[in-house]
C-alpha cells in the first residue's frame, strides 16, 4: 500500500490516461471487451483522438454530451473522446425511463447523446429513443465510424504521438463528468464531478488497497458506467492503476458471467451483493478459482452471500461504501484488513464528522470532506448551474458507527428509520431478519402511516412462503426486538431493482400501494 499523493490528482482525466500509458507502456493490454477484442493503452488513446476529432465539429467546447451506452469499449472510448476534446460526458441510465432521462436532459442542458444502433436494437430501446428524439440529437457510433475522414485518422496518429499538443487544455478543477443519482428515494439529481475528483478517488483507492499486481491482475466489471461504482471503480481505477479490465455490458446475464469470469482469468471482481449471490448460484466448479477478492458496494453484503461464496470459492469479499457525490468511494475493506459487517476504513485524504441523530443512540449522521467530494448538484430547478457544496462537507444522509479500530459500519439511511411509538427502528434490520429466514429471496421494508403509533413497517417480499409468524420465531430466538418485526408481510412476484442492482425503493413503494 502506497501513500496518497494529492498532487497526482492535479491533472485531467485524459491526462491521467496518458500518464498511465507512460508508466505502464503503450503496448500493454488495457481493455478486454465482451467480444474478446483487446485494446492497448495506445489503442485507447488513438481511438479517443479519432472519435473526438470526428465528433468535435458538431459539439462545442465544454458542452455536456450524453452517453447512452452499456459497459464496454464503446462507452469508455466515447468517454475519453469527449475528454480529449474538452467536452463533458453526461453518463445516462438507459434503464431509468423517459421521464427521468428527460429530467436529466433538462438539468444538464444536454442536447446531444452518443449511442449505437446495435445497442438500441439488442436492448429493444426503440420506443425509448422515439420518446427522447424530439428533445435531443442522437449521435450513433456506427455513423461516426462510417463517416471518418483522413483528417480524423491523422488526428488519431498525431494525437497519440504528441498528446500534449492535441488534447484539450482543461483545468483539473473543471467538470469532468455529470452523473445522476440513482433515484432510490426520489427524482435523480445531476452530480458534477471535477477531473480532480475522479483522479483523486482513483489515487486514494490505489494507496488504500494493497495486493494490486499490474503484471497479472485482471479486473472484471459488469457494472454500468452510468453508475459511479462502475465508472470510477470498474473502469478508471484499473486503467489508471495499470490493471487489465474485462468489461461486460450487463450485470443481469447471471448464467454467462461466471463462464466469462473464468475465461478471462479474473483476479478482482466488482459486483453488488445481489449480483454476486446470483453469479455464485449460477457458477460451476472452478469458475471463480482465480479470483482473489470481490469488491462489493452499493448495498450491504448479507451473511447469506458470504456463506454461499465460502462454499464455492476462496475469494475474499471486500465490502465498501460510497456515494455518487464522492466519486464514489469513501471507505472499503482491504485484503489485509477485512472486517465482516463493516465497510472498512476511510480512504486516505478524507475527513469525516458524525452528527447526532435524535432517537439513535449509537453512531450518527455522516458528513465527509476531501478531494473526491463533488463540485455540486445540478437540478431541474436551476438547469446547468452547479450548486457548490457548502464548506466542502457532503451530507451522506447515512447513519454510521465507527469502532475503536476505525472500521466503519453503515446502520442505514436517515430516511430509512421508522419512528414507532417514539422508538426509532432501522428498516435495514427488518430486511436483514427477513434475509436470514428466507436467504434465497429479496425483501424490502417500507414505512406506512399508523393511526396509533405514528408509523408502521410493512415488508414486501418475493418469497411466497414469507410470513410474520416465522419472522417472529426467528427474532425471538436471536434476541431481536419485537419492534423490528413488520406489522404486515405482503407478497409480490418481483422486487423492483434499479439498473445498478440496488433496490428501487420508489418502485417498491408504488408496488406495495398497488397490492394493499
Amino acid at each position: 500500500m502506497g501513500k496518497f499523493k494529492p498532487s497526482r490528482a492535479h491533472t485531467t482525466v485524459f491526462g491521467a490516461l496518458i500518464r498511465a500509458r507512460r508508466e505502464f507502456g503503450g503496448k500493454r493490454d488495457a481493455i478486454i471487451d465482451a467480444d474478446d477484442r483487446i485494446l492497448s493503452y495506445t489503442d485507447i488513446v488513438r481511438a479517443s483522438f479519432a472519435l473526438g476529432s470526428a465528433m468535435k465539429p458538431g459539439t462545442k467546447a465544454r458542452e455536456r454530451v450524453g452517453i447512452l451506452l452499456p459497459t464496454g469499449a464503446g462507452s469508455i472510448l466515447s468517454f475519453f473522446a469527449l475528454q480529449a476534446t474538452g467536452r463533458v460526458p453526461a453518463m445516462l441510465n438507459f434503464t431509468a425511463g423517459a421521464h427521468n432521462l428527460l429530467a436529466a436532459f433538462k438539468a444538464g442542458q444536454i442536447t446531444k447523446v452518443i449511442t449505437a444502433h446495435r445497442f438500441i436494437k439488442i436492448g429493444q430501446l426503440e420506443p425509448l429513443i422515439e420518446k427522447l428524439s424530439p428533445h435531443v440529437e442522437f449521435i450513433y457510433l456506427e455513423d461516426v465510424r462510417d463517416a471518418m475522414t483522413l483528417k480524423n485518422k491523422i488526428a488519431a496518429v498525431l494525437g497519440s504521438a504528441f498528446p500534449a499538443l492535441f488534447m484539450a487544455k482543461t483545468s483539473w478543477k473543471k467538470p469532468a463528468v455529470i452523473l445522476f443519482t440513482s433515484g432510490t428515494e426520489g427524482d435523480p439529481k445531476g452530480v458534477a464531478l471535477s477531473h480532480g475528483n475522479l483522479v483523486a478517488n482513483v489515487e486514494q483507492i490505489i494507496a488504500h488497497i494493497d495486493e494490486l499486481y499490474p503484471d497479472t491482475d485482471v479486473v472484471f466489471n459488469p457494472l454500468p458506467t452510468f453508475h459511479c461504482f462502475g465508472l470510477t471503480g470498474g473502469a478508471l481505477f484499473p486503467l489508471f492503476a495499470g490493471l487489465k479490465v474485462a468489461l461486460y455490458p450487463s450485470p443481469l446475464h447471471v448464467k454467462i458471467i461466471p463462464e466469462r469470469i473464468k475465461k478471462v482469468g479474473t483476479t478482482i471482481l466488482f459486483a453488488t451483493d445481489t449480483f454476486l449471490s446470483r453469479y455464485v448460484r449460477s457458477s460451476s466448479d472452478g469458475d471463480f478459482k482465480t479470483i482473489r477478492f470481490a469488491v462489493c458496494g452499493a448495498e450491504q453484503v448479507r451473511d447469506e452471500t458470504r456463506n454461499l461464496v465460502r462454499k464455492k470459492s476462496e475469494m475474499l469479499i471486500l465490502e465498501g461504501y460510497g456515494v455518487t457525490e464522492t466519486a464514489p468511494v469513501i471507505a472499503v475493506n482491504q485484503p489485509s484488513a477485512n472486517r465482516k459487517g463493516t465497510v472498512g476504513h476511510f480512504l486516505p485524504g478524507m475527513e469525516h464528522r458524525i452528527d447526532p441523530v435524535p432517537g439513535i443512540e449509537r453512531g450518527g449522521r455522516l458528513f465527509v470532506r476531501g478531494p473526491n467530494v463533488m463540485m455540486g448538484y445540478i437540478t431541474t430547478d436551476n438547469p446547468g448551474v452547479i450548486q457548490e457544496v457548502e464548506g466542502g462537507w457532503h451530507d451522506t444522509g447515512d447513519v454510521v458507527e465507527i469502532d475503536e479500530d476505525g472500521y466503519v459500519a453503515i446502520r442505514g439511511r436517515v430516511k430509512r428509520f421508522a419512528n414507532i411509538g417514539g422508538e426509532t427502528v432501522s428498516l435495514a434490520v427488518v430486511e436483514n431478519c427477513a434475509c436470514a429466514v428466507w436467504p434465497d429471496n429479496q425483501h424490502v421494508a417500507l414505512i406506512r402511516p399508523d393511526p396509533k403509533k405514528g408509523e408502521q413497517i410493512v415488508l414486501l417480499s418475493d418469497c411466497p412462503a414469507a410470513n410474520r409468524t416465522d419472522l417472529r420465531t426467528w427474532a425471538q430466538s436471536h434476541g431481536v426486538s419485537e419492534l423490528s418485526l413488520p406489522r404486515k408481510v405482503v407478497i409480490t412476484d418481483e422486487i423492483p431493482l434499479l439498473g445498478t442492482g440496488k433496490v428501487d425503493y420508489a418502485g417498491s413503494a408504488k408496488k406495495l400501494d398497488e397490492l394493499l
